[in-house]
C-alpha cells in the first residue's frame, strides 16, 4: 500500500517548508503564503524581503549512500519546474493592485535541521 509512504513524504516535505520558513524569518522576510496553488502549478513559500516580493521554491534532499545526490537539489529545479513557478507566480501578481519587484529564491535544505543551509537569493529569473 503506498499510501503510507505518500503521507510520510508529505508530512517530511511540510516539515521542510516550516524550517524553510523559521530560517527566512529569522533573516527578516515576512510571510504572505504557504503553499500558493493554481492550476499552473504550486509555490512553497511567499514572502516579502523589504519592499521585494520573493518566490521561494523549497527543496530537500537526503544524500543517498554512495552517490553524490544526483546532481543536489539545485540541479532538481529543472527549466520545467521553472517555467510553473514563474507561470503560478504570474498568477498570484495578476490578482495584486499593485506589483512590486520580486524575485524568485531557492533554499536549499540537507536534511530536516539547518546544518548546510544554502539560500539563493534570485536563483532563477522570470
Amino acid at each position: 500500500m503506498m499510501l503510507p509512504h505518500f503521507v510520510s513524504t508529505k508530512k517530511t516535505g511540510d516539515e521542510a517548508e516550516r524550517l524553510a520558513e523559521r530560517f527566512l524569518i529569522k533573516r527578516g522576510l515576512a510571510l504572505v503564503a504557504r503553499n500558493y496553488r493554481c492550476r499552473h502549478g504550486e509555490i512553497d513559500l511567499i514572502m516579502y524581503h523589504g519592499e521585494t516580493l520573493v518566490f521561494v521554491e523549497v527543496r530537500l534532499r537526503k544524500p543517498l549512500r554512495g552517490h553524490a545526490d544526483f546532481g543536489g537539489a539545485l540541479a532538481s529545479i529543472t527549466s520545467s519546474k521553472q517555467a510553473k513557478i514563474i507561470t503560478t507566480a504570474q498568477h498570484y501578481l495578476a490578482g495584486l493592485k499593485h506589483l512590486p519587484p520580486c524575485r524568485f529564491d531557492v533554499l536549499l535544505l540537507n536534511g530536516l535541521n539547518l546544518t548546510g543551509v544554502e539560500w539563493l537569493a534570485s536563483a532563477f529569473e522570470a
